[in-house]
């Protein structure tokens, strides 16, 4: 399930076209770089629950871990929702703004 999100998405680093990747400053990463490992890890959280799920279905792990891998993916869904509505709803606002 959590694969097909993946193939349907672009990649992070592609998004913006021929527009110049901003320089690192200092020990920091450009705004791409961010976003593209936290999606990531987000995707891996996500993995790890369905995975874990699927054990717990089998019996083979503890109700404990289970239910521990099923909230962190709830929690980080709801985290990565979260971060797209505010990141559309910027994108709106910038669009709004006369030239």
């Amino acid at each position: 399930m959590v694969d097909k999100i993946t193939e349907s998405m672009p990649s992070i680093s592609n998004l913006g076209g021929a527009a110049q990747k901003v320089e690192k400053v200092g020990a920091g990463q450009d705004f791409s770089s961010f976003m593209k490992d936290a999606t990531e890890n987000s995707i891996e959280t996500l993995k790890a629950g369905e995975a874990m799920g699927m054990k717990g279905i089998t019996g083979n792990a503890d109700l404990n871990d289970v239910v521990s891998a099923i909230n962190s993916a709830e929690s980080t869904l709801q985290l990565v929702t979260t971060i797209r509505d505010k990141m559309i709803q910027a994108y709106q606002e910038v669009m709004r703004m006369p030239i």
